[in-house]
């Protein structure tokens, strides 16, 4: 068995994990778009670095971009087996790769009209009919069910708590005589999340893949979501008159940020400002969640006995047409704008970072990870000038952060979710899904752990399973 890291190898992005077994069967997990790596990003989401018609069988363990956005393109380049993945993970991957499919289309068609005579056009990496034809290749897996792809081969689910449907693999595969017990984390989410349930425990392993985003990061705040939200609207929109934009992704945050202002309404604390979500992506994840009730936890549950919608509220509006959204713009009136992307590497958020960033009566706050490359990570660092829409914008706004709000799970909740594994039994853990330094700080923590084999793998580099350790 070999194990190739083709993604999100001591990066956070393009998550792609391929396993190929002696009698050629190939095992993929996630297949994700790389976001916000400056001007290699196009090139990494060109190639593969495999031949997608080899690929045996694609798991996904959850519908963030990152993890499955370039599944139409492997489909597109000749993969035809199935893609496992949790019910609520299909419902989501479904709405996020079509958006991602037409803003492609869009920005090929713009810049192909902006091309000289001569000039090579511009092609999607995918169209809507590719998803369409990748949908029809996804089986439906539910959570903690035992399922036999094959002989070889069986698959099981756990709650990962990062996003709805999002599921951390657990996989047994049978070769030499021996069954090997390998688990990829995906994503791992927060214990005491707003919104989900809490990661699962998961049998022993013998092999873990496991991410490390926020390997050297505690996210803990002194004051609840609910009261620094409150304190940031009140000082913007009341004191200083001004509008407070939050880049927020469509999936997780904005569902979080809806039910945490919902909460402050049920305490009679809501300020009375419009509040606006611009983003029919938004709109449409919030569907999915309301339509996957079995992830809430039981905070949740509760709010529902005597709220039938916690994601609505006094004042709040959902945004679909570009007309409206560009109306936003021109009203000089205090609100609150919710609008994707989170890292403001696109969407219509740009937009109105572009209208409020050179006025200090304004907040940009940022509520989830931010590569340090990205528009949002560049405004945290404190850069004094953007560039954006061909413009040289100065920075005035006030720029806030609220990093309890990742969806991601610190290092306190990533040695949580391992602590239900006997570190002496597992052979070899891989880090993924994090930037290096941070993943060297996390392997000392392991370390100091008990687990002993460690290995950050550097992008396409191959393991090889041989026994003796572990691997070579």
């Amino acid at each position: 068995m070999k194990i190739a890291f083709h993604g999100a190898a001591r990066a956070v992005t393009g998550s792609k994990h391929l396993i190929t077994l002696k009698d050629n069967t190939q095992i993929l997990l996630d297949c994700g778009m790389f976001q916000g790596m400056g001007e290699v990003t196009d090139k990494l989401n060109g190639y593969f670095g495999f031949k997608p018609s080899a690929v045996t069988y694609m798991i996904l363990s959850h519908a963030h971009i990152d993890h499955c956005g370039l599944l139409p393109r492997l489909v597109a380049e000749g993969f035809t087996g199935t893609i496992y993945s949790t019910p609520a993970t299909m419902d989501l991957a479904r709405i996020l790769m079509m958006d991602s499919a037409k803003i492609q289309t869009q920005d090929a068609e713009y810049a192909n009209r902006q091309l000289s005579r001569g000039e090579e056009t511009e092609e999607p990496l995918y169209t809507e009919e590719d998803v369409i034809k990748t949908l029809g290749q996804f089986k439906i897996v539910n959570y903690n069910e035992d399922f036999e792809i094959s002989p070889e081969l069986s698959l099981r689910f756990t709650d990962a708590g990062h996003i709805v449907g999002s599921a951390a693999v657990h996989l047994a595969i049978k070769e030499d005589d021996e069954t090997i017990r390998l688990t990829f984390s995906g994503d791992v989410g927060r214990y005491g999340d707003l919104l989900l349930k809490s990661p699962q425990k998961f049998p022993q392993a013998d092999y873990i893949i496991m991410e490390s985003t926020y390997g050297d990061s505690l996210h803990k705040d002194l004051e609840p979501i609910e009261n620094m939200l409150l304190e940031i609207i009140t000082q913007t929109c009341l004191v200083k008159k001004g509008k407070l934009v939050i880049p927020a992704f469509s999936v997780g945050r904005t569902q979080e940020l809806l039910y945490a202002l919902n909460g402050l309404e049920l305490k009679n604390k809501l300020p009375d400002v419009p509040f606006f979500v611009d983003s029919p992506l938004s709109i449409q994840a919030t569907e999915v969640l309301k339509n996957h009730p079995e992830v809430y936890n039981n905070g949740v549950k509760e709010v529902l006995k005597i709220d039938e919608d916690p994601f609505a509220f006094k004042g709040l509006k959902f945004i679909e047409s570009v007309e409206e959204s560009k109306a936003l713009n021109n009203n000089p009136r205090p609100c609150v704008i919710i609008s994707a992307s989170g890292m403001a590497e696109g969407g219509r958020v740009r937009h109105h970072i572009r209208n409020t960033v050179s006025n200090q009566k304004n907040t940009i706050l940022m509520v989830g990870y931010c590569s340090p490359d990205s528009l949002a990570g560049r405004l945290l660092a404190g850069d004094k000038s953007i560039y954006l829409f061909r413009e040289n914008l100065n920075v005035a706004a006030d720029i806030k952060s609220i990093r309890s709000m990742s969806a991601h799970g610190d290092y306190e909740d990533l040695l949580h979710f391992l602590s239900c594994q006997d570190p002496a039994l597992v052979q070899q853990l891989f880090l993924v899904h994090g930037e290096y330094d941070v993943q060297q700080n996390f392997a000392q923590r392991l370390k100091d752990h008990g687990f002993k084999h460690i290995a950050i793998p550097e992008y396409r580099q191959e393991y090889e399973y041989n026994k003796e350790p572990a691997w070579s």
